[in-house]
């Protein structure tokens, strides 16, 4: 059964937070140096397009030759594939979300149209999506899509395309709609959210954090503080991390914590604590915990989906409505019919 989000403000605000958070970081995804970001954009407090140069693009060195036309997911953009300077995103306009949140988007019309999901069905969709040279303009294409393609093109069924040794923290952005829209069955929500995610992001670090990020998300649908939240989810994993452990950093710069103790890469067992530290900080400051994470650079994009959606589901959690007015695609709000 297909939620109604209208009926749940927390499912709602979650999904406004991730895709909220990713366009407010879009611009300066991937800035590692946290000075040029500064110097290039200012403090990030609302939507802005990207400028060329990147100063911190690795694109030059980023390579992706399809095998034949099955495979071909870059069309007319790759020609900006192997040089210097070139932004992530550098056609995407203010307001507008990364590649991994337009598949989110895919992925909540999908649900929105069957009111069911199967992963063929997905599937299915993301294929004729990626394949369509006119269905989306951003030019950088993860290399969780590049290996699924390359492994299609060969002939491959599309439920044994997707890597099974993936460690990124931008495959939640696509296992948080499962989550949300089956939220109102929480016997069954995990393993649904985490038999999608391996469609695409398989492998033991992505079902560990997977798992984590699931049983915090259960907790504060049933009423939990997020610290509660937090020390349940590990206590029932094989790994101890303490509310104590995260908090003893607020003395710190954001900066240096995001980018020294943890790393502002996109690698999960980095990324997800210090999405956690982030959303633990600022719970009561969501306009703020956005901003600064932004601000931090690296995968932003990738922690910004996750920490939008872990505030979002903070009782009484409101978005400024200058980012909800602005965002230029907004999530879909699904209903039974």
């Amino acid at each position: 059964m297909i939620l109604n989000y209208s009926s749940s403000p927390q499912i709602s605000n979650s999904l406004w937070g991730m895709f909220i958070a990713d366009a407010l970081a879009m611009p300066v995804h991937w800035y590692y140096d946290t000075k040029a970001l500064a110097r290039d954009y200012g403090k990030v407090t609302g939507f802005l397009e990207p400028k060329n140069p990147h100063p911190d693009s690795i694109l030059w060195r980023s390579h992706y030759t399809p095998l034949n036309e099955s495979g071909n997911i870059l069309h007319d953009q790759d020609v900006f594939w192997g040089k210097k300077g070139i932004h992530y995103h550098q056609f995407l306009r203010q307001g507008e979300n990364s590649l991994n949140l337009k598949l989110a988007r895919q992925l909540l019309i999908l649900l929105q149209e069957d009111q069911a999901y199967t992963p063929r069905s997905w599937l299915k969709r993301m294929i004729s999506y990626l394949q369509d040279p006119t269905s989306h303009r951003d030019t950088y294409v993860e290399e969780y899509l590049r290996h699924f393609f390359t492994e299609f093109a060969k002939g491959r069924r599309p439920e044994q395309c997707g890597r099974q040794d993936e460690n990124h923290i931008g495959g939640f952005s696509l296992m948080l709609p499962m989550l949300f829209t089956y939220s109102d069955e929480p016997d069954q929500v995990a393993d649904r959210a985490l038999s999608h995610l391996a469609l695409t992001h398989g492998g033991a670090k992505m079902r560990f954090w997977g798992t984590i990020i699931s049983n915090i998300f259960i907790a504060l649908w049933n009423g939990n503080t997020l610290e509660q939240s937090i020390d349940s989810a590990f206590a029932r994993s094989t790994v101890s991390y303490r509310i104590d452990d995260l908090s003893s950093l607020f003395a710190f710069p954001d900066d240096v914590v995001i980018r020294q103790h943890f790393s502002s890469a996109c690698y999960v067992e980095y990324a997800v604590p210090a999405t956690l530290y982030l959303a633990l900080k600022y719970q009561q400051e969501p306009e703020e915990a956005l901003i600064v994470n932004t601000m931090c650079g690296g995968d932003n994009c990738g922690r910004g989906a996750l920490l939008g959606a872990i505030l979002g589901s903070i009782a009484g959690t409101k978005w400024p409505s200058r980012w909800l007015d602005g965002l230029l695609e907004p999530p879909p709000e699904i209903s039974r019919h």
